[in-house]
């Protein structure tokens, strides 16, 4: 295993900024480009939204960031995942391994896992790597959601895919 997965913490401020100015035009055409953001991404964690930082064992580099917003509990127990992948990792399948440690995090029963039953990912359909990340990942195509996401001055149009536990069969490593 190459990565690890934690939340993030006020220290990571810088690790955080630059890892996301770096990686600023491989991240612009899907999301927001907010190297401040994370004092702000820490205020809102809370029962509705997790974060984790995916981090390079070998140098401690900010390999990735994963969202799990819009969990509901009771029962539904669901969550959407969002991510970004950081130069110079993007392309080495570091992304892959951190996000079957978050997904495998938030299948996992309290009080290390969230107990969630289902994911989603959403993805704007010329994304070609995000797509084929939720496929390699074994989440299925649920369905075509126009105008879903606020990003960059546009509604955009999204590809919707999901995941049950018990479709999960692990982080398999």
């Amino acid at each position: 295993m190459r990565v690890y997965i934690r939340p993030p913490r006020p220290s990571d401020e810088q690790l955080y900024s630059e890892a996301v100015v770096r990686s600023a035009d491989h991240l612009s055409p899907w999301n927001p480009v907010e190297p401040d953001g994370l004092p702000d991404l820490l205020r809102r964690q809370g029962p509705a939204l997790r974060t984790f930082l995916i981090l390079d064992r070998e140098d401690e580099g900010l390999v990735g960031r994963v969202n799990v917003a819009n969990i509901v509990r009771a029962r539904f127990r669901n969550g959407s995942l969002g991510y970004d992948s950081y130069l110079p990792y993007a392309g080495t399948g570091r992304m892959t391994e951190g996000l079957r440690l978050v997904v495998d995090r938030c299948f996992q029963p309290g009080p290390d896992g969230l107990g969630l039953h289902r994911l989603e990912i959403n993805v704007q359909p010329e994304n070609e790597r995000s797509l084929a990340m939720a496929k390699r990942l074994g989440f299925r195509h649920e369905g075509y959601s126009p105008r879903m996401l606020f990003i960059n001055d546009a509604w955009r149009d999204h590809e919707r895919f999901a995941l049950t536990s018990e479709e999960w069969p692990g982080p398999s490593f």
